[in-house]
């Protein structure tokens, strides 16, 4: 895999998942406690041999950058490895900003033709899954295709959100077509029992899906983007431009959890569903773990609370509260008599000492995390939140949809979002 350069793209402005993107970048959005997006296809890269990484992102890269300089380090005097960050930039031959995904990797092609790879493997920085990219390129090469895209069997009820493919027997791409309905929706259909599924789940699931997971031949990138100069996206233009040309374009099926991290509620139900019983996704994986930042943080301490079906992240303080199916982030503090149900909290970047919070309380603030008293359900609270006592995070009103940018809260699909560092008064009611 060291013929293997890969590059992850960050996406664009995340509005979908405002206000988490509001002042990071997608990727660096916090997931299952302690991680972050971006964790994930660096971490698939690392199990699977692959170490030579860029991440391509255009908004509030920032923290982005200071994640991966301090979780991230490959180099050494016996790797060549790196995990680095190419934020957008305007230069004379490049005026504008990325305009799609293939426009990103078009901006930085002398940097990546410099490098002396076989393939490259373009990945997002938004998704939730785990694979095994080695066995992914080795089929690539295998079959000698140009190109070959990761595909996701789906039912035809997903299938209209999707770049569909429709193959022949042997997995080679036919036609593409993105986002498809009606006639030529029907029209894509494939037999994916000839590529490994069971009757039954071909039955149920005859679609192939890009999951936008790529391996181009290291020439075959770069002569497409070159001559397709105004193509600013791979799904909508360069893989059409591609199957044009007569190249040979493969698919690779992957029958396992994925889960495209796009919206409010998909980030929502992807992390609550770590806590389930048995999670469709698991971190607790030896074979291949998810990497992400070493905080040497204490262990969590739990005051005589009760925590019923829960993820708990390290140096929190739960206080006689009662936790019932929620993912708690770092050095959260939650007050005795507090209650959080369905609930995701991003946790806080530091401590208040008890002088401290005092201190806070008697100049009629709120310390940081949640109150006594307080009740939050189906909500998610962003890192150093400050709920104080009494307070009610219930969506009252059963809203569907609200913004109350001033108030640094929104509401997505019932689910109340409370803003980075908002602070909810005594007995506030929402």
């Amino acid at each position: 895999m060291n013929r293997v350069l890969a590059i992850i793209l960050g996406g664009g402005a995340g509005t979908r998942l405002q206000p988490l993107t509001l002042t990071r970048a997608k990727p660096a959005v916090p997931l299952g406690g302690k991680y972050r997006l971006i964790d994930i296809p660096i971490s698939n890269c690392i199990n699977s041999g692959i170490l030579k990484i860029y991440a391509l992102t255009q908004f509030n890269s920032q923290s982005l950058n200071r994640h991966l300089s301090l979780t991230y380090n490959l180099s050494s005097g016996f790797s060549s490895g790196f995990v680095e960050v190419l934020a957008a930039q305007q230069t004379p031959d490049s005026p504008s900003w990325f305009r799609g995904t293939a426009d990103a990797v078009r901006q930085y092609r002398e940097l990546f033709e410099a490098w002396d790879v076989d393939q490259v493997l373009i990945l997002s920085g938004d998704q939730l899954y785990r694979m095994d990219y080695a066995a992914f390129v080795e089929a690539h090469r295998a079959s000698g295709a140009a190109l070959t895209v990761a595909a996701l069997p789906v039912d035809s009820s997903a299938a209209e959100g999707f770049g569909l493919m429709r193959t022949d027997a042997t997995g080679r791409i036919r036609e593409f077509r993105e986002k498809p309905k009606g006639e030529l929706l029907e029209a894509m259909r494939v037999d994916t029992a000839a590529l490994g599924l069971s009757a039954s789940e071909a039955e149920r699931r005859p679609f192939l899906a890009s999951m936008g997971i790529y391996v181009f031949e290291r020439d075959t990138l770069f002569n497409l983007l070159a001559s397709h100069p105004q193509a600013t996206d791979f799904g909508q233009e360069i893989i059409p431009a591609a199957l044009a040309s007569g190249q040979q374009l493969q698919s690779y099926l992957f029958d396992a959890y994925w889960e495209d991290i796009g919206t409010i509620k998909a980030f929502y139900d992807a992390n609550l569903a770590l806590a389930d019983d048995q999670p469709a996704f698991s971190f607790y994986d030896e074979q291949d773990p998810i990497y992400t930042r070493s905080r040497y943080l204490p262990p969590s301490q739990i005051r005589e609370a009760r925590v019923r079906r829960s993820v708990l992240s390290e140096g929190c303080l739960l206080d006689r509260c009662v936790i019932e199916h929620c993912v708690l982030g770092l050095r959260l503090r939650v007050e005795e008599g507090a209650v959080l149900e369905d609930t995701l909290v991003m946790g806080a970047d530091g401590y208040e000492s008890e002088a401290e919070r005092a201190l806070v309380r008697s100049l009629g603030g709120v310390p940081l995390g949640i109150g006594a008293g307080s009740v939050v359900k189906r909500a998610i609270l962003d890192k150093n939140v400050r709920i104080g006592a009494n307070v009610q995070v219930i969506n009252k009103d059963r809203v569907q949809e609200a913004d109350r940018s001033e108030l640094g809260i929104t509401i997505r699909s019932g689910i109340v979002v409370i803003e980075k560092g908002v602070t909810l008064a005594d007995g506030m009611v929402i």
